[in-house]
């Protein structure tokens, strides 16, 4: 009996070890990035007023190229796209219903302000995919295909913008670790860290202060014609390099927290030390991704909105289609993919640093 009982205490005891190393495990998972802040942060430069050498803050970084990032993460969306198409088709409906679009007279006033406007400077003489290029130019310039947007819509766009980002990383996690994962378990599941996510977006907000001040300060120098001397137009051209600068600075280590914020367990000032400690040395290789994946989407934009307005243009001729908004809905779309395409980018190259640090 008594070598029974002692068979029977051991068994439990090798099920709470198992259970403790799954756990452990779970932790070091989650907990990586704080890892690597209390690791580096006696060895991290810029931390006082000494001088600080260009061997201790340059750090290589093994990531694939440019081109290979920008494909793999088109092939990311495309090769799932059962699971990323419906989750486009919520995120338009929940913004046609909550945010809103632009009406289509609205569409068809601005339209024909264009149109007036091109007859003045080039007699009429265009065809329909040049005018669907000064279309689409016009209004992404001007924020002409907007809806009339107030306080609610706002905290709205924002609030559907996190939960996009949110499900799509914990499907891009899933499908990276090799697991079956359904668009179910990323609405129900991914919602978790929402409000860590939305006060590291507050940051990022505040860092853009710098953008802002720029914005407001281009505004009044038109209006008062203080750029046409030309001394005072360079004057500008500075004051708006070091803005600009400053912010690209501040939020090439926001961005990173953004999306290791969504790690379990982690918490906003945890994610945006970690994340300034990954991109010690590492900014301007991530400035250089940001300006391609701008660049990427402006000639995706062109080759895809440009034939969808042209065929509006047509498709306007018959009068039963005057009043379908068909370019305000392919705008929704687009946005919602461009998103979804930005969240993927930044969570590859999320990746990839962390292999870097693994080593």
């Amino acid at each position: 009996m008594a070598k029974r009982t002692s068979k029977v205490k051991k068994n439990p005891k090798k099920i709470t070890k198992k259970q403790n190393s799954s756990n452990k495990k779970t932790k070091e998972k989650s907990f990586f990035l704080t890892k690597i802040f209390h690791r580096k942060k006696s060895k991290s430069p810029h931390k006082s007023f000494r001088r600080t050498y260009r061997e201790d803050y340059i750090r290589e970084t093994n990531v694939p190229g440019m081109m290979y990032h920008i494909f793999k993460s088109f092939s990311m969306i495309f090769k799932n796209w059962k699971l990323f198409l419906p989750l486009i088709i919520i995120a338009v409906l929940m913004n046609v219903l909550f945010v809103g679009i632009m009406s289509e007279s609205n569409y068809e006033q601005f339209q024909d302000l264009m149109d007036t406007s091109v007859e003045q400077v080039t007699g009429g003489d265009i065809g329909n995919i040049a005018k669907a290029g000064l279309l689409l130019i016009s209004t992404a310039t001007t924020g002409g295909l907007s809806g009339e947007s107030s306080e609610a819509a706002v905290v709205f766009g924002v609030i559907i913008f996190l939960i996009l980002w949110l499900v799509t990383i914990f499907l891009l996690r899933h499908l990276l670790a090799g697991h079956k994962v359904k668009l179910r378990d990323g609405l129900y599941n991914a919602m978790t860290p929402l409000l860590s996510t939305f006060l590291v977006f507050a940051v990022a907000m505040f860092q853009c202060i710098p953008i802002f001040i720029l914005i407001i300060a281009y505004s009044a120098a038109v209006q008062t014609e203080f750029l046409n001397t030309p001394f005072y137009a360079l004057v500008f051209f500075v004051f708006a390099a070091v803005m600009i600068l400053m912010s690209a600075y501040l939020l090439s280590s926001s961005l990173i927290a953004l999306v290791a914020v969504s790690a379990p367990g982690l918490y906003p000032m945890q994610a945006l030390r970690a994340a300034s400690e990954v991109m010690m040395g590492r900014r301007v290789r991530l400035l250089l991704r940001i300006a391609a994946l701008i660049l990427t989407l402006a000639i995706v934009w062109v080759f895809v909105m440009v034939p969808l307005i042209a065929f509006d243009l047509w498709m306007k001729t018959f009068e039963w289609t005057s009043g379908i908004p068909f370019v305000p809905i392919c705008l929704t779309i687009m946005t919602c993919f461009t998103c979804v395409y930005i969240t993927t980018y930044l969570y590859l190259y999320y990746r990839w640093m962390l292999d870097n640090e693994k080593e």
